[in-house]
């Protein structure tokens, strides 16, 4: 059975849907990485909480900026820091 050929709009959309899953990939694990500094640094306490947590905070809305999370996760995950933080102190 022969290859049916591609039109370059659907060739156009899957160089776009690639390069748009690295992009939000990238986003996603900085998200998560910079919730787990945010919650280490939290649990050993320090003078560093306050820059994580700002660190992570950001992090977290440039993510939802760019459509790798949802806003609201965003939101959830900064509420979520914030309180762990007001805890702990």
């Amino acid at each position: 059975m022969a290859t049916k050929k591609k039109k370059r709009s659907s060739l156009k959309r899957m160089r776009q849907t690639t390069r748009r899953t690295s992009i939000k990939t990238l986003a996603r694990s900085a998200a998560r990485t910079a919730v787990k500094d945010a919650r280490k640094a939290i649990e050993t306490g320090g003078e560093a909480v306050h820059e994580a947590i700002a660190e992570a905070a950001s992090i977290l809305d440039r993510a939802a900026k760019r459509g790798a999370i949802h806003k609201n996760a965003a939101r959830r995950g900064r509420s979520r820091i914030a309180k762990r933080a007001a805890k702990k102190a």
